[in-house]
Order: structure tokens, then C-alpha cells, then sequence
């Protein structure tokens, strides 16, 4: 798998001023070595764009480990501080078939980071007078189809993603007696919504009268010299774009170093995550962020507007125990400096951006496949070298597979039917035996696991702990595992004390099948019932809300809802999920 050669790297030119003007592995892999700690001097050298300036090698080193890791096809990567562009580089191929190299002159799309250019427009456009971020949604856009029955929905909520709506239904359902409706009162809670971004795109048209990608370019790309970068993504911009990968087979977990395919053409054009760009041009918006607002020309935005982009508004546990939201960016801390970050996932790439703003540096990392996970250890790790500390060491390039307590997973599993599966320890690993063979687990989340053989293929395997203590705070030992699951079987652990035999409810099983998008971004959902509650893919328990309505069972506010219509001779035919329509189809499980 190609990796880290050839490789193109392009430092902030020597004496010069600054330039200132974008949702599982057949093999397993062992601990990758720490390598070697950055000097000061090395760093600063690089910072300062003198000789042998570039990307620090000791991250260079750590790019190699991590794509070969995590297949990654090809990375690019920028660092910038305040005063300009640091480095930029290239890693890998464009096209594995010809061995392209990637170069830095490559766009690749940058997914969520996309939300926070939106956010940043829609702050210009209140600096301009022209709206109120305090104002409802629904005065600007009354042809919303929406259901607000907790609450008017303001730009605000929109913006940190605490509008009570759903994740990715379509803003025009695909019947007209559908709408997307609230599952709590705007304000009280984050739950992620690429929904309220493409509204978000909806409203930048309506009220500057350009199309969100025109928009962003006159307002943000322009004044800030991102003549390489893209506001859509389309068949037009296809030669400029690297080709890029996803799994080859959607309805399945897909493990790391599992076989890939060429995605097609796609066509994205709404806020949630449309731009496509170079590591040069992201090294300029990092740099305007990092000066609170300031491009080469002036104020890209006010200093009050920079202040709520970068406040943080709202918890926001999707993206760590101690996140914030503020207006299309995530906000926590590195090592106590203030940090600003968000990932982006597209149909077949991945990127991270990670910013400090107290110390005046930032990353950018990008991977032209999508495979579950984001660069967000390459950008870390390259903010931290870029501070200057020589003491920082690399992280393990494949830390995703370790277990903190691997001893609260050992032990031997057993179903009512009397079936067996262990479970081992190798280090800070896990390994499953099952019928005579030792299987690697690879971690996909939390307490899931891809087990690396052809009959685990279609689920992951998931453990089950004991309900916490009634005085556990968030800083308590985790309970102990007492259960396994794959798909509808299920596998208890001597410590299991409750009822092993709970038999399946007749009244789920209508619901039990494959149900199939063509739509790239809905994909495919598994439904198993399993212990008398229905599951999605194996690992979110569902629980009824209504005649053939579910929900994720542990969310009891999500607005999330999966809806089964059309049960012919006993089985639904299909499902919206987030409002998006699937279809049932019976395959052969191989």
C-alpha cells in the first residue's frame, strides 16, 4: 500500500514575506514505535521558513506510521501561524492504479470544516445589518417545512447545532406530507445537524441573493487570496480534485486495510460541507483565524463577530467530554491553550483542522479516502511541534486498537444456546477465539470491535457492561463487561446475573431486514432483533415511539427516528431514516 513516498513539501519561501492572500482491515498490525522528539530549533527553523525549512521531521516521520496505519491513500497537509504560511505538503497518491503522486496543487474536499466558512458569512452579513443571528429561522425562510413545536428555531441555534432538529434529513422531504420536526426545546442541547447547515446555505442565498458557493467565494475565498479553492463540489471541478476511495463493500463494517474502491462524481453544493481546497489555501484561513478575523486585506469579520465564532456557546459532548460549540467550529483545550477544531467526513474524504489560538499556530490534515476515521492525530501532533516544545513525542500511529483495561474484556462467552466465543488479551489488544482460530479485534468505537475474519463480517462484535453505580461520577472506573453481541446473537459472561433467555417479540419481527440507499450518504442499515429489542446494524437499540416509529433507545431526546412503512405479507419494504427513504432488499449474507 503506498504510503508516504513520493512525497511534495513547499515551505514558506526563505526571506520572503508571508503569503497571506474543504462515514472498517483483513491484517493486523502491531504497535507502531514512538519516534523521535523534536528539537526547538528544528521547529523554529521550520516556523521561520529558514534553511531546510518545512514540515518538522519528526512529524514527517509520524505522517509515515499513520498512512500506513490507517490506508491512507494520500494526505495533504498545512501549518501556519499567525504571521503566514509555515509548510505545506503532499504525501501518497491521487491515484492508486497510476501512481499519481498527490501534490499540493490537488484539492481535496474539506467536509464539516465547510460549516465554519458558513458561519463566518452569516456573521459578515449581521455585521452588514442585513440580519440578527437572535432571529428566527422562519422569517427569512417561511417556506421551511417544519414542525417548531418546543420552540422557534433561531440562526443561532442553527449555527451550534442546538435547533432540537435531526441529523441529515432532506430540507424538502421526499413526500409532501413530511416535515422535519423538533425533539426538544432549541437551546437546551447539542445534537449534531448537517440539516442546519444546508438551511444555514438556504439563508446565505436568500439574504446576500448569491448561491451559497458564490457567496463564500466573493466574501471569504477572495479577500483572503483562496484562488484554489472550490465553493461546490461537481463534475467541473473533477480534474482539480484527487481521486479518492471508499469501501468497497457498503453494508458492511469496513476494516482498515479492507479492499477500496474509486468513488465517482458526486455533486455537493450545500453549506454542511461543500469546499474543496488546497493545503496552501487552508493555510491562509488558518492564519485569518488565528489573527481573530483579519485577512490581508482588512477584517474579514468584526472583532465582535470573531468573539461569538470563537465563544463557546454550548456543550458539545459529540467531540469530547470537555468540547464546546461555538458558530460552526468546536472549541476545548490543548494542554491549556484555547483551542479551535473541527473534523470533515465526505463520501470518500476525511480532514481535521486544529488551531491554537493562545499559542498562534495551526494544522490542517486531509485524506483523500473515507474509512471511519479523521487525521485528527496529524493535526494534533503538528500543533504541538509547531509550539515549539521539544519534548512532545509522537502518538502511536495506530493508538485506535488499544484498550485501557483489556482485563475487563477477557473471559469466555457463552449464548443459551451453549455456543462459546472467547476473548484475550495480547498486550494492550484483544483477540477473539472462535471455532479453533484466533481472531484479531480491531477497535471501531468504543466498546466495538471489528472482528478480522470472513464470519464476522457483517457486524461488529459489541460488549455490554454493567449499569454504572448509583454514586459513579464521570471520573470512575468503567463497570465491568459482562456481555457480547453480534447482529441477533448474543453471549453472556460468568458475571452476567440477570435473565440469559429472553425470547424474540413477534411484533418486531416485521421489521427485521436490509434496507438499501443508493444515496451515498444514507448508505445501508442492518435491522436484527435481538433479546426482544430491535437493533440498527447491530449496536443501536431501538425503542418505539409510535405505530412503526423508533428511535436510538439510549438518546431519549434524540431527534433521530427511523419509520417503517409499507408491511406487505409481514415484513416493511422500507424505512426513512432521518427522513430519507430506504428500500428493503433480501441478499444473499455472504
Amino acid at each position: 500500500m503506498p504510503v508516504t513516498t513520493p512525497v511534495t513539501e513547499e515551505p514558506a519561501r526563505s526571506g520572503a514575506a508571508p503569503h497571506l492572500n474543504r462515514r472498517e482491515l483483513l491484517t493486523f498490525f502491531a504497535a507502531a514505535p514512538v519516534v523521535g522528539l523534536a528539537s526547538r530549533a528544528e521547529v523554529a527553523q521550520a516556523a521561520q521558513g529558514g534553511p531546510g525549512s518545512g514540515v518538522p521531521a519528526p512529524l514527517r516521520r509520524f505522517i509515515g506510521e499513520y498512512m500506513r496505519a490507517m490506508n491512507a491513500p494520500g494526505l495533504t497537509l498545512a501549518l501556519a501561524a499567525s504571521h503566514g504560511t509555515v509548510a505545506t505538503a503532499a504525501y501518497g497518491y491521487a491515484n492508486l492504479a497510476s501512481k499519481e503522486p498527490v501534490t499540493t496543487a490537488h484539492r481535496f474536499e474539506i467536509g464539516s470544516i465547510t460549516k465554519s466558512f458558513a458561519a463566518l458569512v452569516v456573521l459578515q452579513l449581521q455585521d452588514e445589518g442585513k440580519l440578527d443571528v437572535q432571529h428566527p429561522i422562519v422569517h427569512f425562510l417561511p417556506w421551511l417545512p417544519i414542525e417548531t413545536e418546543f420552540g422557534e428555531i433561531t440562526i443561532h441555534h442553527l449555527l451550534t447545532h442546538t435547533s432540537g432538529m435531526p441529523e441529515d434529513p432532506p430540507i424538502v422531504p421526499v413526500e409532501p406530507r413530511r416535515r422535519v420536526r423538533q425533539a426538544y426545546e432549541p437551546g437546551k442541547r447539542f445534537h449534531y445537524s448537517n440539516w442546519a447547515f444546508d438551511v444555514i446555505g438556504h439563508l446565505i442565498e436568500k439574504v446576500d441573493g448569491r448561491p451559497w458557493p458564490v457567496a463564500v467565494k466573493s466574501r471569504i475565498f477572495d479577500p483572503l487570496g483562496m484562488n484554489d479553492t472550490a465553493g461546490e463540489i461537481s463534475s467541473a471541478q473533477r480534474t482539480r480534485i484527487a481521486n479518492s476511495y471508499m469501501p468497497l463493500h457498503d453494508d458492511r463494517p469496513y476494516p482498515r486495510h479492507g479492499e477500496l474502491a474509486v468513488r465517482g462524481i458526486l455533486t455537493m453544493t450545500d453549506a454542511a460541507g461543500s469546499i474543496a481546497s488546497t493545503p496552501a489555501d487552508m493555510a491562509r484561513y488558518i492564519q485569518m483565524i488565528l489573527n481573530r478575523g483579519v485577512g490581508p486585506s482588512g477584517r474579514i469579520v468584526s472583532e465582535r463577530a470573531f468573539a461569538l465564532f470563537s465563544t463557546p456557546h454550548t456543550d458539545a459532548p459529540a467531540f469530547g467530554p470537555k468540547a464546546s460549540y461555538g458558530y460552526g467550529i468546536a472549541i476545548d483545550q490543548l494542554d491549556g491553550h484555547k483551542r479551535l477544531r473541527h473534523t470533515g467526513g465526505m463520501v470518500s474524504f476525511m480532514s481535521a483542522i486544529q488551531i491554537d489560538l493562545d499559542a498562534g499556530v495551526g494544522a490542517f490534515a486531509s485524506i483523500n479516502a473515507q474509512q471511519g476515521y479523521r487525521p485528527n492525530p496529524v493535526a494534533e501532533y503538528a500543533v504541538r511541534l509547531l509550539r515549539g516544545d521539544a519534548h512532545v513525542a509522537a502518538p502511536v500511529a495506530d493508538a485506535a486498537d488499544l484498550v485501557n483495561d483489556p482485563a475487563s474484556y477477557i473471559g469466555v462467552y457463552r449464548s443459551g444456546s451453549g455456543r462459546t466465543l472467547e476473548v484475550k488479551a495480547q498486550g494492550n489488544r484483544l483477540v477473539l477465539l472462535s471455532e479453533g482460530t484466533t481472531i484479531p479485534l480491531q477497535r471501531s468505537d468504543d466498546d466495538q470491535f471489528i472482528a478480522l475474519h470472513p464470519r464476522f463480517a457483517l457486524y461488529p462484535v459489541s460488549f455490554g457492561r454493567a449499569a454504572p453505580a448509583p454514586d459513579a461520577t464521570p471520573d470512575s472506573p468503567a463497570p465491568p463487561v459482562i456481555e457480547l453481541s453480534y447482529g441477533s446473537d448474543w453471549y453472556a459472561h460468568s458475571r452476567f446475573s440477570g435473565a440469559r433467555e429472553v425470547p424474540d417479540s413477534p411484533g418486531l419481527a416485521p421489521y427485521v431486514g436490509y434496507y438499501y440507499s443508493e444515496n451515498p450518504w444514507v448508505g445501508s442499515a442492518r435491522i436484527v432483533q435481538r433479546r426482544g429489542q430491535l437493533w440498527m446494524n447491530g449496536t443501536t437499540a431501538l425503542e418505539p415511539i409510535g405505530e412503526h416509529l423508533f428511535r436510538p433507545a439510549d438518546e431519549p431526546m434524540s431527534p433521530v427516528t427511523l419509520e417503517f412503512f409499507a408491511l406487505l405479507d409481514g415484513a416493511a419494504q422500507g424505512m426513512y431514516l432521518d427522513g430519507n427513504p430506504l428500500r428493503r432488499v433480501v441478499i444473499a449474507e455472504t
